[in-house]
């Protein structure tokens, strides 16, 4: 026999497919942080409204089961950055789905400059190269804590452990900034393109 247990989908669907303003907003974080599809935004988005739900509950709650429950959630949320110390729950309210996209661990091996670009640290993960804390992880998607004991690295047996891979290639923070400044010079430039061609014509006109 198999598991008789039924699983479940942990995480919810938009409520409504297409509204524009949500596709375009699901588009441009997909490509900003490198997910394979709309069902890891959606992962996401579940944590972010689980930890509201949780907030807006205990807010309304009291009692000494209450304060236990607010003390456990506030410390969870401090794990991973969420809210500082001290913090209370009104500010968890505030939790954005780009909070706990910055704490992936795809998302973190790019910014700590192990990756030349979102796509390579997925790829990284997936195949078994990194490691936290000494451990392999194959979840591009793993919350990663914060704090000085957190390490992330490659595994020993991994060829990208040797520092002259030619993959090993750090970029430097300049280097990054110019990165992002020639994407959004494209993306400027894109939107910008059909102003010339529209002054070209006016100018036809004129001469006719």
């Amino acid at each position: 026999m198999g598991d008789p247990r039924k699983t479940r989908r942990k995480y919810k669907t938009p409520t409504h497919m297409w509204q524009k303003a949500r596709i375009d907003e699901e588009k441009a974080l997909l490509k900003e942080y490198g997910l394979k599809n709309k069902k890891e935004l959606w992962k996401m988005r579940s944590i972010q409204r689980f930890y509201k739900l949780q907030a807006k509950k205990l807010i309304a709650a009291h009692g000494e089961q209450a304060d236990k429950e607010k003390a456990l959630l506030l410390t969870k949320l401090q794990k991973y950055g969420f809210s500082q110390a001290g913090a209370t729950l009104s500010s968890v309210l505030g939790l954005t789905l780009r909070d706990i996209l910055e704490r992936r661990l795809q998302t973190q091996l790019y910014k700590r400059n192990m990756a030349r670009s979102m796509k390579q640290a997925r790829q990284f993960i997936i195949h078994q190269h990194v490691t936290l804390n000494g451990e392999k992880l194959n979840m591009p998607s793993f919350l990663v804590p914060i704090g000085d004991h957190i390490e992330i690295g490659f595994s020993p047996a991994s060829t990208l452990a040797d520092l002259e891979h030619p993959e090993r290639v750090i970029r430097s923070a300049s280097e990054a900034r110019k990165e992002k400044a020639e994407e959004e010079k494209k993306e400027g430039g894109a939107k910008e393109s059909p102003k010339p061609a529209a002054k070209e014509q006016q100018a036809l006109l004129v001469e006719k």
